[in-house]
């Protein structure tokens, strides 16, 4: 079962990114840190559910790229 988040949690978190692409990567301890710096208020469960988010959003680009890098090591 995955976690359900609200659609609050789902906003911010796409908004955030798409305002500050080059601050966030897939190390969800980054991402706490940074959106306990940009998000002001809110509890730090919400703040938490936003990093988890973002982390999770971010997840597939870097599967891709490591897929991608792994084949090209195997071809040469």
């Amino acid at each position: 079962m995955g976690s359900v988040r609200t659609e609050q949690i789902k906003r911010t978190a796409k908004e955030l990114i798409k305002r500050y692409p080059d601050k966030f990567n897939h190390d969800f301890e980054n991402n706490k840190h940074m959106v306990a710096i940009l998000v002001s208020g809110g509890t730090l469960k919400v703040k938490n559910q936003i990093a988890g988010y973002i982390t999770r959003f971010l997840a597939p680009e870097k599967t891709e790229a490591a897929m991608e890098a792994e084949e090209e090591e195997g071809s040469e």
